[in-house]
This record gives structure tokens, sequence and C-alpha cells, in this order.
């Protein structure tokens, strides 16, 4: 399908940066957006940065009128043509083209790109964090207007309000990836506490990183802004968006000193690199709210949520994924076995936060739930206030 031939009721989508397959989070964003599954979503440009290889899958939520047209790859076609991941990017290309009809246009710079063919364009920026600054005015010169901006946007709450700025001088909405705050898991949780006078809820995240100095030390090199900037953001953004939680906003935090976590370890470059590698806090604000949020590098591959009522006793405990989720979730580890679980267990609500995004930029209706720019700035004011305050409290 060429460009041209975009229906009516889709938008035209640029993917800014893939990372590596099975482990980046653009390319499972590409993977689905390939396999169709996003009903107004049409892949038009897909601009990978630090892409190596990938393969293409049909199954039965496949829709035939999503399509990969533009490539941009300025690493693997350009000096790292002939180096790591470079071999295996030539055969991700080729299979790409081949699958598609050579409808795929392979290219080196965002500034390639055609202009928009009267069609809605939406850029779906998920490159390196410390990119997204100029990713993001580049994708507004080339006419988009509407930007969906993977977590947590920006290295810096300074960074990420510039961004926010130049966003709203050029008229362009900024909507954020927080996949969870769509979660059916964290939907249910809310309801279920709403019932339950004196409700306390917890939010539990876990990652399948090996408890190994090795491994975890090339977690910390590789997410360097660290664990409340990256894998526990969601949770910090479910807080702005539904708890009141805000810097200015927060009485007191107070660490479960023995549930957490903090190490010192050795990256792959050699370079030391202090985080936690779990991490749980209890948040009271002014206005009389109070949550948890516990988060484990270690943990394992579900997350969930739990309810507790006056008396500190569990009532309630909503996993994900759920008895539903859990065939789709064996279906594409079937598929994929050496992806990153937690794509599989957040599937679905990654599907829906594009669709949410793409109706949205082409009908104007509410993208329900997804969360904004402003509270993207809020929850990494809220990560860069926490970090400290956790830290010396476990010191």
């Amino acid at each position: 399908m060429s460009p041209s031939e975009i229906t009516q009721d889709q938008a035209e989508v640029v993917l800014v940066g893939c990372g590596a397959p099975n482990r980046g989070m653009g390319w499972y964003h590409a993977v689905q957006m390939l396999e169709g599954r996003i009903a107004h979503f049409k892949y038009v440009h897909v601009l990978t940065l630090f892409l190596h290889f990938s393969q293409t899958i049909q199954n039965n939520y496949s829709c035939p009128s999503a399509s990969l047209d533009y490539i941009i790859e300025p690493w693997f076609l350009g000096p790292g043509s002939e180096g790591p991941g470079g071999p295996e990017f030539k055969e991700w290309a080729s299979s790409v083209q081949s699958q598609h009809d050579a409808t795929t246009t392979f290219l080196s710079s965002i500034n390639d790109l055609p202009e928009p063919q009267n069609k809605p364009r939406v850029a779906l920026i998920s490159g390196r964090t410390a990119d997204n600054p100029k990713l993001l005015g580049e994708c507004i010169k080339k006419g988009c207007k509407c930007i969906y901006l993977e977590k947590p946007g920006a290295p810096t709450v300074k960074e990420l309000e510039a961004m926010k700025v130049e966003a709203e001088e050029a008229g362009i909405e900024v909507l954020m990836g927080y996949n969870k705050n769509v979660c059916k898991y964290v939907r249910k949780t809310r309801e279920f506490a709403e019932t339950v006078p004196g409700s306390h809820v917890t939010f539990v995240s876990n990652n399948a990183y090996e408890n190994t100095p090795e491994s975890l030390g090339e977690c910390f090199e590789r997410n360097a802004e660290g664990m409340l900037k990256n894998m526990a953001i969601h949770e910090l953004a479910l807080l702005v968006s539904f708890y009141d939680v805000s810097v200015d906003n927060i009485e007191s935090v107070t660490a479960d000193k023995e549930f957490s976590s903090m190490q010192t370890l050795t990256g792959p470059s050699g370079k030391e690199f202090t985080d936690f590698d779990k991490i749980k806090f209890t948040i009271k604000t002014k206005t009389g709210k109070e949550v948890s949020v516990a988060a484990d590098r270690c943990g394992g591959t579900d997350s969930y949520a739990t309810v507790t009522d006056a008396s500190g006793e569990e009532v309630f405990r909503y996993w994900m994924p759920d008895e539903e989720d859990k065939k789709n979730v064996q279906d594409l580890q079937t598929k994929y076995p050496t992806a990153m679980p937690y794509f599989f267990t957040q599937d679905p609500d990654y599907v829906t936060v594009k669709e949410r995004v793409a109706r949205h930029t082409v009908t104007g209706e509410e993208a329900e739930g997804v969360a904004t720019i402003a509270v993207a700035v809020e929850t990494m004011r809220v990560a860069e206030y926490l970090t400290p305050t956790l830290m010396e409290q476990l010191k």
C-alpha cells in the first residue's frame, strides 16, 4: 500500500527509534504496527535509530491497512553499516522489503522525509532519551500534528519543559506513552479501592533481570537516568495522574528499608553506577491521599496492584496479565522467545495507547487516559525529587 492509498480514517505515522530487536521498545511498537493491530495507525514512515534486526509477523490480530513505507536509519545506513549490528540490519531491511512488496523506502535522515500527504501526521518518538529534544524539534519541522513521546521524554525536567514550550509555540500536541495509565489492572484496582473505606493502594512493578552484578550493572548503565526515571516512571505517572501527587503536594515520602536495596555496580564500560535494584515507598500528600509503589528489577515478569483495608489487611489483588490475557502472552512468547518479557504482559496496553492517540489525531476524539506532556513534566519533577530523598533514607 503506497502513502497515497492511506484511508481517510488513518493517521500517517513516523516511528522514530526502534532500538535492538527483542529489546528496544520502539522495535516492539514496530512489530505491533507491522501486524496491523492499530486500526487508525497507518505506518507510512518509520525512523529507526540504532535498529539492528527484526522480523515481521502476521497473526489473527493482523490488519492489512498498516504498512511501513519509510525507514530512516542514520547509523546503520551510515558509519555503523559495517560494524556490530550492521549486517543484521541489512538482513532485516531485506526482509521488510520482501514481506511488504518492496513498498518500504530506507532513508538516512529525518530531513529526507517528504511533506505529509493531506493526512494528519503523528510522530512516535521511541529513541534514546537523550536524543528526544532534538528529535522532537525535527519532527515538528516535518509537519507532525501530534507527537507520541515515549517515557520519560527527556533526561531532565528542564529539557522536557523546553520541549513542552517548543511544541506549544508550534501548536503541536504531545501525548505520552505511559501505557499503564490505560491498563486494565490499574482501572480495576482504582475502582475496587473506591468501594473500601480507608483503602490503601500499592502498585507493584517487576522486571526479570538476573540478580547478578553483571546483569544489573548492564541494566544500570543502559538506564543511567535511574530506576525512578525509567522502570518506575510509569507508576509515578499514575500517582501524578490519579492521586494528586506533585512535588509541591508531597507531605512525606517513606522508604520501606526492609524491602528496598541500592547498589553501586560496574557497567560494561567499566564505569560505576549507583541505583536501586528494588525500591518500595509510601507517599502522603498534603491533600490527604496516601499511596505506595514497589519496583523490583529482578522480581519477575508480572506487575500487579493491591488494595488493603483500614486495618491493613489485603482485600484485593489484580495482576497484569490476568487470566484473560495470558493466552496472548503465551502466543507472543512463542513467536518472540528472546524478546523482553514485559513486552508481552503489556501488549494490549501498547496497542490501546497508540490507537487512542491516532484516533484523537484523526477525529479529535479525546485520548482517554493518555498522559499529556504536562503530566510528564510533573512526573519527572517527582522522580528528581524522590531519587535523592530515598537514596538518603537507604544509606
